[in-house]
């Protein structure tokens, strides 16, 4: 039985004012209470209430801004957009009002205008895959649905739910993304402590002295002098197409102007070229006009998306929040008296693939006390950590030539189970076949059939340190199936952050500790130094209890490595 008082839904009224009521188990719906306020409502209801509204994204910041914060939530947007996946149907408005309007065979209408990770935030913050297509909220009309029909939407996904395979699971991912988009809302309220002069210190230190009106500042400047000494006329390093046809006036070809292609030139400008390229990234990704337009009362403040990638991980609009370069993480400074915990999770996606797999003999390694990769070289690998990543990682990422595929080999002669598991999920997507996460995240149909709306499936994975968000196609089966092979493993460990957020977010609800940062594997905390050590065995814990909901009763641990630190930097 739930310690938890009965549900309330709650919605906007033509009016401006707000309606609300609870939701009894026998299903009678008492007459809405009338508030002028979502405030009003939130207070007038016992602790710890479910609400089910619209949209957490349209009513959480404006709650947040009246000091306002709730235990639970039921987004009806969001899962609405996760059983259309589910049902085979991405690409459909996913919008309550869209909803409504399929149940009572009205015209659906479309969803507002949608804008891409790339196009909201720098490309090199993206996943490994192109995202799914980000409603920017801000560009969200207001549409209020009346109670009643917010309430049979709500019945409807409930029939739903109840229908699928897993309704458990997939009940547990709608909770835990509605519940995500909670701890979004108030990682942007809260924001993450920036000290603005120690970053503008680091931008003279790294860029020199600005120079005045709109030239670039003097290391910069003396950089493109350099490269235009090597080449005996003026180039511009930061237009690729200048410096590729001044490469073939050389003698030298080149396919673009990344960084390992330039490493095999051998040609004077290329050292002066690579160290522009690397402080032209920080110049314009995060330098004077970021800090000016980002940083405010001490507080960086990114817009995080949750499920903003097809396979569930987080994006954030703008700030390049998910790439923060290693040297600008010296900005990122604790309150006096107070501490960062940060905290990565240790190979969390081989992990996660012992879990959903159930291999026996990768569930025990994966719950051994040790680096996960050193148990496995110790298997199959004579020892070689290495060697032992590399297989590991080209069986969720189908690397299947050269030593790749002899790796894969005797990894399937020792973790057969879990190699199968992969490979069986790209057979499923070059079949075409819907291709599920654990908790039931649904990969889309592939590409082609337009009519159905489907988004594209990535052609090649790419390097994830690089910031080339991959390409699509309809037609390309194999390319496909290396997507279902890694949506399945990748997916699935989205959901289990998911989880892991939420039981941290309650484990530190006593506390004074705020989550300010959250990307794929990695959260931070910022505590009062004397609740630090609480908030890392919290996060610890977390881990493992979203393990065991997730997964169920398992040999695999999901431990962290954690550091409680002054400054962000420090923690690498």
């Amino acid at each position: 039985m739930s310690d938890h008082p009965t549900p309330w839904a709650l919605t906007e009224a033509p009016d401006g004012l707000w309606h609300a009521t609870p939701l009894p188990p026998a299903g009678r719906v008492a007459a809405p209470l009338t508030f002028a306020t979502p405030a009003e409502a939130i207070r007038s209801a016992p602790p710890a209430t479910r609400w089910i509204w619209r949209s957490t994204q349209a009513v959480y910041p404006r709650l947040l801004a009246e000091g306002v914060r709730v235990d639970r939530c039921y987004d009806v947007e969001d899962a609405e957009q996760l059983l259309l996946g589910h049902e085979g149907r991405s690409g459909e408005p996913r919008s309550a009002a869209a909803a409504w309007a399929r149940l009572t065979d009205a015209p659906v209408p479309p969803d507002p205008p949608q804008r891409t990770a790339h196009a909201a935030a720098p490309r090199a913050q993206d996943s490994l895959f192109e995202a799914a297509g980000l409603q920017d909220p801000h560009q969200r009309p207001a549409a209020p649905l009346p109670l009643d029909a917010l309430l049979a939407v709500h019945a409807d996904q409930a029939r739903r739910h109840a229908a699928t395979a897993h309704p458990d699971r997939l009940r547990l991912l709608t909770a835990a993304e509605s519940a995500a988009f909670l701890i979004a809302a108030e990682m942007h309220h809260t924001g993450m402590p920036w000290r603005a002069d120690v970053h503008r210190a680091l931008l003279t230190e790294l860029l020199g002295e600005r120079y005045a009106g709109r030239g670039e500042p003097r290391r910069l400047a003396q950089l493109a002098d350099e490269v235009s000494a090597a080449f005996g006329r003026r180039v511009r390093p930061d237009l690729p197409a200048d410096v590729v046809k001044a490469f073939a006036g050389a003698g030298i070809r080149l396919r673009s102007t990344r960084r390992w292609e330039l490493q095999e030139v051998d040609h004077p400008a290329v050292a002066p070229l690579l160290a522009y390229k690397k402080l032209y990234r920080i110049y314009t990704a995060h330098g004077w006009t970021w800090l000016a337009d980002w940083v405010r009362d001490g507080r960086f403040r990114p817009e995080f998306v949750p499920a903003g990638t097809l396979t569930g991980r987080w994006v954030t609009h703008g700030g390049g929040a998910l790439q923060i370069p290693k040297v600008i993480r010296r900005a990122v400074v604790a309150d006096p008296g107070w501490r960062l915990v940060v905290a990565d999770a240790d190979q969390m996606e081989p992990r996660v693939l012992a879990a959903i797999s159930r291999d026996p003999a990768f569930m025990e390694v994966a719950g051994r006390p040790e680096d996960l990769y050193t148990a496995v070289s110790r298997q199959s690998f004579s020892g070689d950590r290495e060697k032992a990543k590399i297989a590991v990682l080209g069986a969720v990422y189908g690397q299947t030539s050269g030593d790749g595929l002899k790796n894969l080999a005797a990894l399937r002669r020792r973790f057969p189970q879990a190699v199968a598991y992969v490979d069986d999920a790209a057979r499923a997507g070059e079949e075409g076949r819907l291709v599920r996460t654990w908790l039931g995240r649904t990969c889309p149909p592939p590409a082609g059939a337009a009519e159905d709306g489907e988004a594209g499936i990535p052609q090649d994975r790419e390097d994830e340190t690089s910031g080339r968000p991959p390409s699509y196609a309809s037609t390309d089966t194999r390319a496909r199936g290396r997507f279902t092979r890694n949506f399945v493993v990748q997916g699935s460990a989205a959901d289990w952050a998911l989880l892991m957020l939420a039981a941290l977010r309650q484990a530190t609800a006593g506390m004074r500790a705020e989550l300010v940062f959250f990307q794929h594997d990695e959260v931070i905390v910022h505590c009062p130094a004397e609740e630090a050590e609480a908030v890392a065995a919290a996060v610890r814990e977390a881990g493992d209890r979203a393990g065991r909901i997730a997964f169920g009763d398992t040999p695999v641990r999901f431990p962290f490595t954690t550091a409680v630190v002054e400054c962000y930097a420090d923690a690498k």
